[in-house]
């Protein structure tokens, strides 16, 4: 889509704050001095067999965009895509009431909607959402020292690809399907509260592609702990036998030449990393000094949160803790590891990733 935009001319107005310019997880128009209006819109096709977890799915994901923005959502419009011969209208009735249910347990108010035909089924949101015009938490925040934390595990695209294949677990689709039902609005209100610096959701690019923004946007480097990164336990026995998405594979493709991978890593360990997900986890950057009161936040409202790497020196870096990376302090990286504070280029990988 990168490529399409760039051919299109991009109309200027003084009241866009966030547009496709400088893309972000939303779309931010300034409305006051201290009010905006964040935009967001996202379908799919199914994920799971039931048709209530879809629409719940789909819900929660599209959501999850404003959370990471860190605004609070208000307002949600249905999109639907429908066989209206193929499938009974009632399927139709399920998928819309678990989208209203999820999104109502949000707080957010689904108020109208329009529905097509479509081959498949194809279910989603747009949500609009509000925030202060100085209080948002854009991909582009992070600093050097920063300390990157994500919400929920990995392995979604294994699993929902592992279930469309008949080769999932009765519990494995529970562990999967509470996953992508569970909602960011804890965690961003924990990640609001303690002043991240930047966040994203980890969606279809996998957490290879959205860190990429993340540093790209920054002008930093990110280093990865492999062995600190939540995985759902059967994804890892799927990945060693290869059950991934295609959109796996594509995604490790189009950020290889960006990502520095430790050579103990398997490819299926990679491959993980770069495994698309439906309604991930957030993936948020703090400053040091503020790691330790959002961590015990995130314990206290029942969120998952791993510290999974940390942000180093690149071009066009700025600070806000000590600019030593993790291989010079140990954390997170292998004896003999490089120091990206000392290496990083304009052409080097923007990512590292350790073993662990």
């Amino acid at each position: 889509m990168s490529q399409v935009l760039r051919k299109l001319p991009l109309y200027k107005h003084p009241d866009v704050i966030v547009g496709v310019g400088a893309p972000d997880d939303c779309g931010v128009v300034r409305l006051t001095d201290d009010l905006a209006l964040v935009s967001t819109v996202d379908v799919f096709t199914p994920v799971v067999d039931d048709p209530y977890d879809y629409g719940a799915i789909a819900a929660v994901n599209s959501l999850s965009d404003v959370y990471a923005m860190g605004a609070r959502p208000v307002s949600a419009l249905s999109i639907a895509g429908f066989p209206d011969f193929r499938l009974s209208l009632d399927v139709l009735a399920e998928v819309l009431r678990g989208m209203m249910d999820a999104a109502a347990a949000c707080g957010v108010p689904v108020v109208g909607g329009h529905t097509v035909k479509n081959s498949e089924p194809l279910f989603g949101l747009a949500v609009n959402g509000v925030c202060h015009p100085d209080r948002l938490i854009l991909k582009g925040g992070a600093r050097v020292g920063d300390v990157l934390v994500l919400t929920k595990p990995l392995g979604v695209g294994v699993m929902t690809t592992a279930l469309k294949n008949e080769s999932l677990s009765a519990e494995g689709i529970r562990d999967v399907t509470a996953s992508m039902r569970k909602a960011n609005d804890r965690a961003a209100a924990v990640m609001v509260a303690h002043g991240a610096s930047a966040a994203t959701d980890i969606t279809g690019f996998g957490l290879l592609g959205h860190l990429h923004e993340m540093v790209t946007a920054a002008g930093v480097v990110a280093e990865l702990d492999w062995g600190a990164i939540p995985v759902h336990p059967e994804a890892v026995a799927l990945a060693r036998k290869g059950m991934f998405p295609g959109g796996a594979l594509s995604n490790l493709e189009a950020y290889a030449d960006h990502v520095r991978f430790a050579p103990t890593l398997a490819d299926w360990q990679q491959l993980l990393l770069a495994d698309p997900q439906t309604s991930g986890g957030l993936l948020v950057a703090f400053a040091p000094s503020r790691l330790e009161g959002a961590l015990a936040a995130f314990r206290e409202a029942g969120v998952p949160a791993a510290v999974v790497g940390r942000m180093v020196a690149g071009p066009g870096s700025a600070t806000t803790g000590p600019a030593t990376s993790a291989a010079a302090t140990g954390a997170g990286a292998g004896a003999g590891a490089e120091t990206w504070t000392e290496t990083a280029t304009a052409t080097a990988p923007r990512i590292v990733v350790f073993a662990g």
